[in-house]
């Protein structure tokens, strides 16, 4: 067994993106938990998600949670945009659009080249970074054994692309908003809708209905939950890093490469790697019927939806025992 550092930055130096643009002395922060393995067959990609950096996920890596680094070597890359690698906030000329494709192939370079893995036996992502594991399967069929897809899909949908475009549209009425997803300073009062926004969607109507927001997450009322609950999940984010990792969200789809040239069921088709799908049943987001839609064309692929009233946040459910339980054991089953 080798012992690997456990933080670093992979420089991938000028990157041509999928646009043609370039991404100058592109960088991707990263961490490791875990002991790679001397055959290299204990790898595990978990990309970041919407906002997310790699210490927000973390707490899923444990012999007790979802991944445990007793028995993988759990490799975290923070996507683009998200602060940690290049984003907005830390490049000047950070190009318009930077797609999950781009960011894939990026995350495939960084264990080819610093640790010497070509081939995973899982990639688990939620949101933002279940897309991402649906690209690594379609962009590297050969070299993925198992994809783990949380609360995404394979595409964005148009009832997605409604919610992402609502709140990029708020970004843009901000009169801090000098165009293109860069700001003068912090457009404040812009962050504080979008957060609510954010919010009536992240979880769902049963979730309120329930008071949840009350009783599991202690809130003294709703103002108190949106104010000190939830917005500073996002307000924690520079505004140009949240409008463009949106963009990146908008246009996720792992078919819109020259491998498949838009052709979805192509895509989907062309893995080779088991897929686990774990929508989740209230999900306003991906909701299990865009699961469902892809599972005919999956040559080995199992849906297998939570049962929760959390919506979107069951996938992550940091302070959600039922469906952590649930996930635990569905990820632990698919592993095996």
């Amino acid at each position: 067994m080798t012992e690997l550092a456990d933080t670093g930055r992979f420089s991938l130096g000028d990157l041509t993106l999928q646009s043609g643009e370039i991404l100058r002395g592109a960088t991707l922060s990263w961490k490791t938990y875990g002991t790679l393995s001397r055959s290299r067959d204990n790898v595990v990609v978990y990309p970041t998600s919407y906002s997310a950096q790699h210490a927000d996920q973390e707490w899923l890596v444990a012999p007790d949670k979802v991944l445990d680094p007793m028995r993988w070597f759990v490799v975290i890359p923070d996507m683009f945009g998200n602060g940690l690698s290049s984003s907005p906030s830390n490049t000047p000329d950070y190009p318009a659009l930077v797609t999950t494709a781009d960011n894939v192939r990026a995350q495939k370079r960084l264990l080819t080249e610093v640790f010497g893995i070509d081939r995973v036996a899982g990639v688990y992502g939620f949101s933002m970074g279940a897309q991402q594991a649906y690209h690594w399967a379609a962009l590297f069929p050969q070299a993925v054994v198992r994809a783990i897809v949380v609360c995404g899909s394979a595409k964005t949908s148009v009832h997605n692309k409604v919610f992402l475009l609502s709140l990029l549209a708020t970004l843009e009425a901000a009169p801090e908003h000098l165009g293109g997803g860069r700001f003068s300073e912090e457009p404040k009062a812009a962050l504080r809708a979008f957060a609510r926004i954010y919010a009536g969607w992240a979880m769902s109507q049963d979730w309120y209905r329930a008071s949840l927001h009350l009783t599991a997450l202690g809130a003294h009322d709703l103002d108190d939950f949106l104010d000190h609950h939830w917005e500073p999940g996002f307000t924690r984010r520079t505004a140009a890093d949240l409008y463009a990792q949106a963009t990146t969200w908008l246009h996720s789809d792992i078919s819109a490469n020259d491998l498949y040239d838009g052709d979805l069921v192509r895509a989907l088709s062309a893995i080779e790697a088991r897929v686990l799908l774990l929508p989740a049943r209230t999900d306003l987001y991906f909701p299990v019927a865009d699961n469902a839609a892809e599972l005919p064309h999956l040559t080995q692929g199992e849906l297998r939806p939570i049962p929760t009233i959390w919506g979107h946040r069951a996938g992550s459910p940091g302070d959600n025992p039922a469906d952590l339980a649930f996930l635990r054991k569905a990820v632990a089953d698919w592993m095996g």
